[in-house]
């Protein structure tokens, strides 16, 4: 596999790192229609365990079926396929090679009590990213949780043994908790908080959700006032956040969320873009739509991270 330049400048900002480590972040970045060019789109299928069956899947019936999240990733020439460990299992043989695969090892649902502590639980273990030939594991983190601190600890450990593999971590980190407000989830100090604690973890790549210009933390705003730190726009709130994950240093996709407009969609791609950010990891807006319309809506997210829309 020819390397570009780009990507190589990229590996280079793992300098702790092995060669298996950068080998498998190298086979995402080269991988597809995106391919080289330092950015990526992944496809998460983790809603079925997040928000249950119907929810997921009842407005496109073909995404039932776990082969057709492979196809979907690997026909509109995407970087990546991440899924809970049966929905990877349900298409590992015949897909085998064919798009680079992330294996979601925590998960939460939605029938657990709302009095209960924002947590996931650990579903899979390395030994089954490996047995299914991942290049890399996922995991969620949920800073702002009461349960925050014993996701860390999970993590730390799960991120150790699969770097000893050669496997890197995608950590999803997203602010959650019995403290913080609904419109605090996505303000935008706690947007960089979240980016930061990930990187601190040693994540090598960086899921986190697009943000509002929202300030949740006292302390923090009275920073962001003084400051005069511009996050009037999304493209300057994802450059902030770029700043907090080692001033770019680490690779960071923002989540696509729930299913909205087309348009929408776009203009997020381009805030990213112009951000500096790295792509997007982007799921209901896309199985959730008929194949024909995932594939155009896929095209022209790739297009606008080539600069070419």
């Amino acid at each position: 596999m020819q390397m570009t330049d780009t990507v190589k400048k990229i590996l280079s900002n793992y300098e702790s790192d092995n060669a298996g480590v950068k080998g498998n972040l190298a086979r995402m970045l080269m991988q597809g229609k995106l391919g080289g060019t330092g950015k990526m789109i992944i496809l998460p299928v983790d809603q079925g365990f997040e928000h249950g069956p119907a929810r997921s899947f009842a407005p496109n019936p073909a995404g039932y079926d776990p082969h057709y999240h492979y196809q979907l990733a690997i026909d509109a020439g995407l970087n990546a396929y991440a899924a809970p460990l049966g929905m990877l299992e349900a298409g590992a043989d015949t897909y085998a090679g064919q798009v680079p695969t992330i294996l979601k090892m925590n998960s939460a649902n939605s029938l657990i009590p709302s009095m209960a502590g924002k947590d996931q639980a650990i579903t899979a273990s390395i030994q089954d990213a490996l047995r299914l030939g991942c290049a890399a594991i996922g995991f969620t983190i949920y800073p702002g949780s009461a349960c925050a601190l014993d996701m860390f600890e999970e993590i730390a450990q799960l991120r150790e043994e699969a770097a000893s593999y050669g496997l890197p971590t995608v950590l999803w980190s997203y602010p959650r908790g019995e403290e913080l407000s609904k419109t605090g989830e996505t303000a935008i100090d706690i947007a960089a908080y979240a980016a930061q604690i990930a990187a601190l973890l040693g994540a090598h790549i960086i899921k986190i959700k697009l943000s509002t210009d929202d300030l949740e933390l006292g302390e923090a705003k009275k920073v962001y006032e003084a400051e005069k730190i511009d996050v009037a726009t999304q493209a300057k709130r994802v450059e902030h956040c770029m700043q907090a994950a080692f001033n770019g240093r680490r690779i960071m996709v923002f989540s696509g969320g729930a299913k909205k407009g087309a348009d929408s969609v776009y203009d997020d791609a381009r805030a990213i873009r112009d951000g500096g950010g790295n792509g997007s990891i982007i799921g209901r807006n896309t199985f959730q739509r008929p194949r024909e319309d995932a594939i155009a809506m896929l095209d022209k997210l790739i297009a606008i991270y080539k600069n070419e829309e």
